[in-house]
């Protein structure tokens, strides 16, 4: 069955409870963080660091990392082109789906493509959304190399892996660029917060 079609028969029910509402009750807005960088750049180091500080100011925040995904609801997906752009839309609208409800969802994802990020960002344009480019380069992510994975990628074992056998776009147009060579996770956690803070969304 062509699901194309079936989508004609479907129709949108709105809550009773509206997003406003739910962000009132929480005292903040919901949006999306969108970590984009190398393997090894510290995405999920940051995601995780800054989900601790919003915690400990009372602030919702849910953190959805490239791993965790991959061993649930996209578990069927691979690395090629094809299946990295899917994985990137279902997070988006998994993302705004918690955006809906009032959370600020922190995403850790190497989403490598300009094309996927651009496209996650047109399906969020309804919600606040800071992508945030953790920049290192190729050599320091492969020294760190915290699962070991450069080193199977040299090796020929992981296909399409990105920055060896597979490419990586830089963001042309991200709200922050966060060097992790040279900021301290700290550092760089406390300048996301005042973004948070000067655009309302906290």
């Amino acid at each position: 069955m062509d699901n194309r079609s079936s989508e004609n028969h479907l129709q949108w029910h709105s809550a009773s409870v509206n997003k406003t509402e739910r962000e009132l009750l929480n005292g903040h807005q919901g949006g999306v963080i969108w970590f984009t960088g190398l393997s090894g750049a510290g995405k999920s180091t940051l995601a995780n660091a800054l989900a601790r500080s919003l915690y400990n100011r009372g602030v919702r925040a849910y953190v959805l990392d490239g791993d965790n995904v991959r061993m649930g609801l996209n578990r069927d997906l691979g690395f090629s082109e094809q299946d990295r752009m899917e994985n990137i839309r279902r997070i988006a609208e998994v993302s705004k789906l918690f955006a809906d409800a009032g959370f600020i969802v922190i995403n850790a994802f190497i989403s490598p493509y300009q094309a996927d990020r651009a496209m996650a960002r047109h399906i969020l344009s309804e919600h606040p959304y800071i992508e945030i480019y953790a920049c290192c380069s190729l050599a320091e992510c492969e020294r760190r190399d915290p699962k070991g994975l450069y080193v199977k990628a040299r090796s020929g074992t992981i296909p399409h892996f990105t920055g060896i056998s597979a490419p990586y776009e830089e963001p042309q147009a991200a709200e922050m660029t966060i060097m992790t060579e040279m900021e301290t996770v700290s550092e760089a956690v406390g300048r996301i917060v005042t973004e948070l803070e000067m655009r309302h969304i906290i």
